[in-house]
C-alpha cells in the first residue's frame, strides 16, 4: 500500500498553487482563523520555520506591517522573502541564537510548527517531540508580551496534559486544537495559548 504521505492529497495541490512551499499553511490559516491569533502590526516569532510556509502566511496576513522573525537549523525556500523579514539560521537550543532573536522581540505571537526528525518508533519521536515543545514554551515565556498568544505542534499521547496545565498557568486560555488540514493518519495536534498573563 502506497504511504499517504508520498502522494500529493488536496492541501499539499492547495499549497502549491498559492505559492506556499509546504501543506502546513492551512493548520495555521486554521487556528488563526479560529482564534484570531494574527493582527496588523505584530511582531510574530515562527520557530522551526524551513521550508516558510507559516512565514509566508504570516507576511501576507501582516501585509507589510509589524515584523516576522523566522529561525531554523535549515534556511528558508528561496522565494520566502519581504522587507520585514528577519531570519536567522542555527539551533533554537544555542545560548548565541536565543540572545539574536531576543533583541528582535519581544513577541505578540510566538507559533512553532517544527517536528522533530521521525524514526517510525512512535515513543522515540513523541518525546523528541515534547522536547521541540517545551522549548517552544521557554520562548513563549521569555519572550511573548503580556496579552501575546502561543501556538505549537504537539504529538498526541506526549506529555500533552502536563503542558496544557503549564500553558493554562501561563495564559489566560490554552486548548488543544487539531486543524483539518492535519493529515486523518498523523497523531500531531496544536496547543494553543491565548492572552499571555
Amino acid at each position: 500500500m502506497a504511504n499517504s504521505y508520498e502522494k500529493p492529497d488536496f492541501w499539499s495541490r492547495k499549497a502549491f498553487s498559492e505559492g506556499y512551499p509546504a501543506r502546513s499553511v492551512y493548520k495555521l490559516k486554521e487556528i488563526d482563523e479560529k482564534f484570531g491569533m494574527i493582527k496588523k502590526n505584530y511582531h510574530v516569532l515562527d520557530l522551526g520555520a524551513a521550508p516558510g510556509s507559516w512565514t509566508t502566511f504570516l507576511l501576507r496576513t501582516l501585509n507589510g506591517s509589524g515584523k516576522v522573525v523566522s529561525c531554523d537549523l535549515n534556511p528558508l525556500a528561496k522565494d520566502v522573502k519581504g522587507d520585514n523579514l528577519v531570519f536567522i539560521q542555527g539551533d533554537l537550543n544555542e545560548a548565541e541564537i536565543r540572545e539574536s532573536i531576543q533583541k528582535e522581540g519581544p513577541f505578540d505571537l510566538v507559533v512553532c510548527d517544527a517536528a522533530p526528525l521521525t524514526t517510525g518508533n512512535r515513543v522515540v519521536d513523541t518525546a523528541r517531540s515534547t522536547g521541540l515543545v517545551k522549548m517552544a514554551v521557554w520562548y513563549a515565556q521569555t519572550m511573548l508580551k503580556t496579552g501575546g498568544n502561543f501556538a505549537v505542534k504537539i504529538f498526541q499521547n506526549g506529555d500533552q496534559q502536563k503542558i496544557l496545565t503549564e500553558l493554562r498557568g501561563l495564559f489566560q486560555t490554552a486548548k488543544g486544537f487539531k486543524p483539518e488540514a492535519c493529515r486523518s493518519e498523523s497523531f500531531e495536534t496544536y496547543l494553543i495559548g491565548l492572552n499571555k498573563k
